[in-house]
């Protein structure tokens, strides 16, 4: 009799139970003046549920000691660790992002520029996509990349059809447009490239544009030409960089521009005039910056004598020889365009520079270490087996090419660009600089040069060459002292689709349409006969 009243009990107790579940999950359908009493039947039911357990306490017992009991914990046991394992490894998961990029040019991979940004913020930075909703993912993917690098990043998703008032705000008037936002400045980016968000990311954290001369009026190379010994190509690059552009004749303007953050001087045909070198010479005096990429000479029996350029180069401790460098430890086909690297010399420009270099015809580059107080620095040598061939005229039969022909001649590794820094020795008074430059107390003005002994490595034709854009954009990188952009840059998708000739249009159908249905055709009626 005790036994049916507790097994009552028992029903009693869960039926208050579940009515409280439904007053937890239901509050609105209990009336106010009963809220205080919702807890009561929740109570009620474990005092009621807990007697009946204490009144089969034996039965209880008993069955913790049967065999099925002990089954049942084990398998309990093991679904507990099951579990415990999924958890933990859901817990880790969330912290430690790995990914494997498979493709050729590591397209999903963030480049070294991009990390070394990411990584020296000193400021929160906002990334705002505005597009509609269902084209989020498409930055996605990318931004998490961003975000994974640095806590700095936050990234928010905006529909400007949702949000007008915000979009309002940050001048939004296209779909896919990502605004890039830190202390306060903005810069808006409509493409979901890595390219193109780390671009806008660099004007964000550098929002002083720094002007490049490219010098002319002596056969220069030309930023505007799209021919194949054009700089085009470069002149982009550095735009995106948030350089600005701009040609300097030192002939008629007979001075050098104050907003010149440095001067360019690539593959000059002719010599410099007297006053040009002197305004030039002034310039570095004072904290100056000059890229200087003089190429071998073109008529290779009668050289032409550029005493103006060599003499600049060699007050500052560079020497330009009058030699080409052959190159034959087989790394390229023509003995004249020797690769570079890696390994590069220590230096701020190819620091952690892992990509090689090709130069078509260059004239070696030493830095002079004797009776000089420039401290010059090789940055870029050539192979082991190369040398600077000093007998011009034997480059015209290739058979003959021998390091030891003549006593001239400089033994590889060769050195073929040099980079000099040091403070001004005639630097302005820090006092009379603008007052716009908050920091100029505080940096002493630097003179820095560079010689390169090809011009050609940054030209439209061999930009694509593994590493001539990042070596020419590190190159102007240093001497603008923006070191936090020297790195390897984000490398465009590369174009992988697959051309199929009438033939081979013609063997994939047979194989897909006929082929490979016929043997699967045969195959079971193979099977279907030998199994009657």
């Amino acid at each position: 009799m005790l036994t049916r009243i507790f097994s009552i009990l028992s029903w009693v107790g869960i039926a208050l139970l579940l009515l409280a579940t439904v007053l937890k999950l239901r509050p609105e359908a209990l009336n106010a003046s009963w809220a205080p009493y919702a807890n009561y039947p929740f109570w009620a039911g474990i005092v009621l549920v807990l007697l009946y357990a204490i009144s089969q306490w034996r039965e209880i017992a008993a069955y913790f000691r049967s065999r099925n009991a002990r089954y049942g914990a084990i398998a309990s046991a093991s679904v507990l660790i099951v579990l415990g394992i999924l958890v933990a490894v859901n817990y880790v998961s969330t912290r430690q992002n790995k990914r494997w990029d498979l493709t050729t040019n590591k397209q999903y991979t963030l480049s070294e520029q991009t990390v070394k940004l990411l990584k020296g913020l000193d400021a929160p930075v906002k990334f705002l996509v505005f597009d509609r909703e269902d084209q989020f993912d498409r930055f996605r993917s990318r931004l998490n990349e961003y975000g994974y690098q640095s806590s700095k990043v936050s990234v928010e998703y905006v529909d400007p059809d949702k949000k007008p008032v915000e979009a309002k705000q940050y001048n939004v008037e296209t779909y896919g447009t990502v605004v890039v936002s830190y202390k306060g400045r903005n810069e808006r980016v409509t493409s979901d490239s890595e390219q193109d968000l780390t671009n806008g990311l660099i004007k964000v954290l550098n929002p002083q544009t720094h002007k490049v001369y490219f010098l002319a009026g002596h056969g220069e190379k030309d930023t505007a030409s799209s021919d194949r010994g054009g700089y085009s190509a470069i002149a982009d690059a550095l735009k995106k960089d948030n350089y600005q552009i701009d040609k300097l004749i030192l002939a008629q303007t007979n001075e050098i521009p104050m907003d010149a953050s440095e001067i360019v001087i690539a593959g000059p045909h002719t010599d410099l005039l007297d006053a040009e070198t002197m305004l030039l010479r002034e310039y570095l005096n004072k904290g100056g910056k000059v890229l200087l990429m003089l190429d071998p000479p073109e008529n290779l029996k009668q050289p032409t004598a550029m005493p103006n350029i060599t003499g600049l180069l060699k007050d500052w401790g560079v020497t330009a020889t009058n030699s080409v460098v052959v190159d034959v430890s087989g790394r390229t086909s023509v003995a004249t365009v020797p690769v570079a690297g890696p390994p590069y010399p220590s230096h701020p420009i190819t620091d952690r520079f892992q990509l090689i270099t090709m130069f078509p015809l260059v004239r070696a580059m030493t830095p002079i270490t004797e009776n000089t107080t420039k401290p010059a620095q090789s940055f870029i040598q050539t192979a082991q087996r190369s040398w600077a061939e000093t007998n011009l005229g034997s480059l015209e039969t290739p058979n003959a090419l021998s390091p030891e022909t003549d006593k001239g001649d400089i033994a590889g590794p060769v050195s073929i660009a040099v980079a000099v820094s040091m403070p001004a020795p005639n630097a302005p008074d820090a006092k009379a600089a603008s007052n716009t430059d908050k920091s100029a107390e505080e940096k002493k003005p630097e003179t820095r040069l560079a010689a390169i002994g090809d011009s050609d490595f940054a030209a439209n034709a061999y930009l694509g060459i593994e590493g001539n854009k990042d070596l020419f954009m590190n190159t102007v990188n240093w001497l603008a002292q923006q070191e936090n952009l020297i790195a390897i840059r984000p490398k465009e998708a590369s174009d992988r689709r697959v051309t199929l000739t009438a033939g081979r249009a013609i063997a994939v159908f047979w194989l897909s349409i006929v082929a490979i249905p016929a043997a699967v055709f045969v195959t079971g009626v193979y099977t279907w006969w030998r199994r009657r």
